[in-house]
């Protein structure tokens, strides 16, 4: 059930590719080996006027993108820096961006505080 935010800093009249969120949704599924349908992407643009790096111009090289991953459970310390790394280069590869643009935020452990349909994911 891994559940990723992905956003994109996107410069003016810039727009997402079509068919973008399917791309993150079936490589990140690819890393995390998960059955089809259980990796969710959810997709958006952020304009660069709404951006800021501090003391630090906005220029056209930053091309950043900002990724929430939330999972039932995590895996351990060595897994997980694996997984980053793979994940990381997937979604580079996808958004077409540099690798060193690309920053990942593991939120905790969705067991027991997310619930789908009314049913709360066990611990």
């Amino acid at each position: 059930m891994p559940i990723l935010e992905v956003e994109i800093v996107t410069d003016l009249g810039e727009t997402l590719k079509s068919g973008l969120a399917q791309q993150l949704a079936d490589a990140a599924g690819d890393v995390f080996g998960t059955p089809h349908g259980r990796t969710w992407v959810r997709l958006r643009a952020l304009p660069r006027e709404q951006y800021a790096e501090n003391r630090a111009p906005l220029t056209s090289d930053i091309q950043s993108v900002f990724v929430s991953v939330l999972k039932s459970r995590s895996c351990g310390p060595i897994e997980l820096k694996d997984e980053v790394a793979k994940l990381c280069d997937e979604i580079a590869r996808v958004c077409g961006r540099p690798r060193e643009n690309i920053h990942i935020l593991y939120l905790p452990d969705a067991a027991g505080r997310m619930a789908f349909g009314g049913e709360l994911v066990p611990v």
